[in-house]
């Protein structure tokens, strides 16, 4: 396991998100107000380059006319980066998922979010490790678009 976690530079930030096609919102909200919403709201926008946005909650459901699948296991294919929104103290179950995910290359976990346990867990599987940063203002902030 990894001691301690090492935040990957800007450059290896914008290389996962140039690279990424496919992005799985673990912990999606159906409310306007919650983050994980806002940042739906913004990498379904015709300014982001990804392919795929998939919703994750263990309720299921519908939210922004998109299906909500219960699990990592339950996409129609392998999402390239998974950005997590849930508590700290479930960050490892999810990396463990991630870890588990053939061809899911990114964990990130949102502004807040920390777990030298989880950062270990998809790190060990080979996994690139972002934590506490936000994937919709990494991709405006290199996009140029900061203010959308």
């Amino acid at each position: 396991m990894i001691g301690v976690y090492v935040e990957p530079t800007a450059r290896e930030r914008l290389d996962i998100i140039r690279s990424t096609r496919s992005v799985a919102i673990v912990g999606m909200s159906a409310d306007p107000s919650r983050a994980s919403y806002f940042v739906a709201t913004y990498l379904l926008s015709s300014s982001c380059s990804f392919q795929h946005v998939w919703f994750v909650n263990p309720k299921g459901g519908e939210i922004l006319g998109r299906p909500v699948f219960r699990s990592l296991a339950e996409l129609p294919e392998a999402p390239e980066l998974v950005d997590v929104f849930r508590r700290s103290e479930d960050l490892p179950a999810v990396a463990a998922e991630v870890a588990a995910t053939a061809g899911t290359r990114t964990f990130w976990a949102q502004l807040g979010l920390r777990s030298a346990e989880a950062a270990a867990i998809a790190a060990d599987a080979g996994r690139n490790v972002v934590m506490d940063r936000c994937l919709k203002i990494e991709h405006a902030r290199f996009a140029g678009g900061l203010s959308l």
